[in-house]
């Protein structure tokens, strides 16, 4: 494996590490807070992100290089409220994207066409990433302060919660 790519890889493997931290971190704070849906969501997220680093040191090792599996910093534990949530998260996945985008640009530089391909999954999945994080915060915003809105918003979430789990294990090999 070409030893640039790799090391961007595990670079990346850490990146979504923390990513997996961060979301279960966030699960936390909302179970804390009453807001069980909103935990379930994120508790959800935070295994999903986990796969995605999964996916990545299997890549590596299947390649002939050598995965990394890093140690993480403790994510944040206390936040404002819950739209404070999901701007940070907002902000920590476009984050993510630019890094994907830079791993993308480095297989391009080395002629990585095979790690190029599978990167495009994680290109697509970083479009998805952003756009749930957007049409929430505008859920959000829509709601204001009314917490019968919010009952109902942390209500849905659970629901997304619930249906999310099975997609990921159908069909997911890592």
């Amino acid at each position: 494996m070409n030893k640039r790519v790799e090391e961007a890889i595990n670079e990346q493997i850490e990146k979504e590490a923390m990513s997996s931290q961060f979301y279960l971190a966030m699960a936390s704070w909302a179970e804390n807070n009453g807001l069980n849906g909103t935990a379930k969501f994120m508790y959800s997220h935070s295994d999903e992100e986990r796969f995605h680093m999964l996916k990545l040191v299997k890549f590596v090792n299947e390649r002939g290089g050598k995965a990394i599996i890093p140690a993480t910093g403790k994510p944040q534990k206390e936040f404002k409220d819950l739209v404070n949530v999901f701007e940070l998260l907002l902000a920590h996945e476009i984050m993510v994207t630019e890094s994907i985008n830079n791993l993308v640009d480095i297989c391009l530089q080395e002629k990585d066409y095979s790690t190029h391909n599978f990167i495009q999954w994680y290109v697509s999945e970083q479009l998805e990433e952003e756009a749930l994080a957007r049409t929430v915060l505008d859920k959000l915003k829509l709601i204001g302060g009314d917490k019968g809105g919010m009952y109902m918003f942390d209500r849905d979430l659970e629901n997304s919660a619930i249906q999310l789990a099975p997609a990921m294990t159908s069909g997911s090999s890592i």
